[in-house]
């Protein structure tokens, strides 16, 4: 988990005073206010409750970094939830003349009007949609015309805060969906005041501007050098709520010259980028140097995958595979069974279970694992399996 993050959402605390109203509007909304929000749900009263709430958990993480002063609000921040997609859809028609996914922020220059609209339908992209366009709602509460590189950058960045009631708590693993996008521009990336100033520069498309946005946001809540955070508190102080967005980008970029030194925050920007390695770079890395017999780089390669990507089964393949050279058994099993937990070939994996158990001379759980191998995939696997199957009934 990204180091601020967990320093963050430890600061906040679950308790969050809500209001329902049982009665329904005349659209049948259930309705529910918390200390931020106004909630409008189509799901009824405990829907439009527990997203208050939520609601509220998520503007105390985004201000412990912000630091906005509440009081400044002129009134909740409105939400509006959709049971379905069809529903959500019918409405961003009437209002916009076009769909969007998940979720979208509508923004007016009347606050009242302003609404975040989603669709509680469960599915990953409207989850990571509400995630991206609950951060834009609550930075555009307080500065309706933030810059570009500040509101992507960080609307990417934390789309993957999601909140879990099975545990009442958020669950954050770091977006790095746009690593393996700018690391291929190579010295074609944008560099800092170029994404700075995107707003005025009409050549960076949004195709460059939010992963580069994101990019630079993730280099100055992951480095260890002061100037750069010292960097961003500036650029939120002189946000200016009544300058559009250019205005204020320009504002951020003229005070960040006046007393960085260009070369040098570009040439620690392009580190960083290289330094930080997509899921594919760890597994590969993992894969060459396992077939290199370099087990203990192997091994810290796949456990940093894992941490990337903690539902992916690649790495607790090959975590398995390293457990079993070492003849630690238990744990090569332990390694494979999370791999077939998190979809992985159950051909390949079964085999590999029965050869793993077979070596640690329980031939009961072997003969087990490698019918289910033959089973799954017989065209593959019913010569080898039966070939160590008949030596273990010897």
């Amino acid at each position: 988990m990204n180091r601020f993050l967990t320093s963050v959402i430890a600061l906040v605390a679950l308790t969050t005073g809500i209001q329902a109203q049982d009665g329904m509007e005349a659209a049948s909304l259930a309705i529910a206010q918390s200390t931020h929000y106004e909630v409008r749900s189509e799901l009824g009263s405990d829907d439009a409750v527990a997203l208050a709430r939520e609601l509220d958990l998520r503007f105390d993480i985004y201000n412990e970094l912000f630091h906005f002063d509440p009081s400044l609000l002129s009134g909740k921040l409105k939400v509006r939830a959709f049971k379905d997609e069809a529903m959500f859809d019918a409405y961003l028609l009437t209002a916009l003349g076009d769909t969007r996914d998940g979720a979208s922020y509508l923004h007016y220059s009347r606050p009242e009007r302003s609404e975040l609209l989603l669709v509680r339908d469960s599915k990953p992209v409207s989850i990571r949609a509400f995630s991206h366009q609950a951060f834009i709602q609550f930075l555009r509460a307080f500065v309706p015309n933030p810059p570009a590189w500040m509101r992507e950058g960080f609307a990417i960045f934390f789309e993957p805060l999601l909140f879990d009631p099975r545990i009442d708590d958020f669950l954050f693993e770091e977006n790095l969906a746009w690593l393996e996008t700018v690391k291929a521009w190579g010295p074609d990336a944008p560099g800092i005041d170029r994404i700075l100033l995107s707003d005025e520069d009409p050549t960076l498309g949004t195709e460059r501007r939010n992963p580069a946005s994101w990019a630079l946001v993730s280099f100055i809540l992951n480095s260890s050098d002061e100037v750069y955070r010292r960097f961003l508190y500036e650029s939120i102080l002189l946000l200016d709520s009544a300058s559009s967005a250019s205005e204020n980008g320009l504002t951020i970029a003229e005070r960040g010259a006046a007393w960085i030194d260009a070369s040098r925050a570009n040439a620690d920007y392009a580190d960083y980028l290289s330094s930080r390695k997509t899921f594919a770079e760890l597994v590969e890395a993992g894969r060459s140097a396992y077939a290199a017999k370099d087990p203990q780089t192997a091994e810290r390669a796949f456990y940093a995958a894992e941490e990337l990507k903690p539902g992916h089964y690649a790495p607790y393949y090959y975590l398995g595979l390293l457990a079993y050279e070492r003849k630690d058994y238990a744990l090569a099993e332990n390694h494979y069974k999370s791999a077939l937990q998190n979809g992985a070939d159950a051909a390949l994996v079964n085999y590999a279970l029965g050869v793993n158990a077979a070596a640690d001379a329980r031939n009961a759980d072997a003969l087990k694992f490698l019918e289910q191998a033959k089973n799954a995939s017989p065209e593959r696997y019913s010569v080898k399996a039966d070939e160590l199957i008949a030596r273990l009934q010897k």
